[in-house]
C-alpha cells in the first residue's frame, strides 16, 4: 500500500485544505494510506515520496516533479528552512529519490478538488508501486 503524506496546517485557513479533505481522501482511496505530517519535522525517507501541499496563487490541482521549481522562502536563520529546501537536500543526500507534490489551491470547491486529487492518484499507475 502507498503512503501518501498531507501537509498543511488545520489552524491556518490558507493552508488547511489537505488537512480538511484527509478523512475523504481515506475514506474514498482506501488503496492508499494517508498520513498528516507536520513538514518542520524530519520527513520520510521513501524512494518516492508524495505528498499533498497547499500551492498559493493556483486556481487548480498541479503535480509537481521538479523540486528545483519550487521557490524559496527567505531565510534569515537555520530555523527558516522550508519543504523546498528540506526535499533538495534530502535528494542530494540520496534519502529520496523522486517526489510527487500534488499541489491543490488554498481555497476553492472542496468537492472539484477532491476529484482532481482522487483522479490524479487513480489514474497514475507508477503512485501505486
Amino acid at each position: 500500500m502507498k503512503t501518501i503524506y498531507i501537509l498543511g496546517n488545520p489552524t491556518f485557513e490558507q493552508d488547511s485544505l489537505p488537512v480538511k479533505l484527509l478523512p475523504k481522501l481515506k475514506s474514498e482511496l482506501p488503496q492508499f494510506k494517508f498520513i498528516h505530517i507536520d513538514p518542520t519535522e524530519n520527513l520520510p525517507e521513501e524512494n518516492h515520496l508524495i505528498l499533498i501541499d497547499t500551492i498559493l496563487d493556483i486556481k487548480e490541482v498541479k503535480i509537481l516533479t521538479d523540486i528545483n521549481k519550487i521557490q524559496p522562502s527567505p531565510q534569515c536563520s537555520l530555523h527558516d528552512f522550508d519543504l523546498g529546501f528540506q526535499l533538495k537536500l534530502m535528494k542530494k543526500l540520496g534519502k529520496i529519490k523522486k517526489v510527487t507534490i500534488i499541489g491543490i489551491p488554498s481555497e476553492g470547491n472542496e468537492d472539484e478538488i477532491l476529484k482532481e486529487i482522487k483522479n490524479i492518484l487513480s489514474n497514475q499507475v507508477n503512485f501505486q508501486k
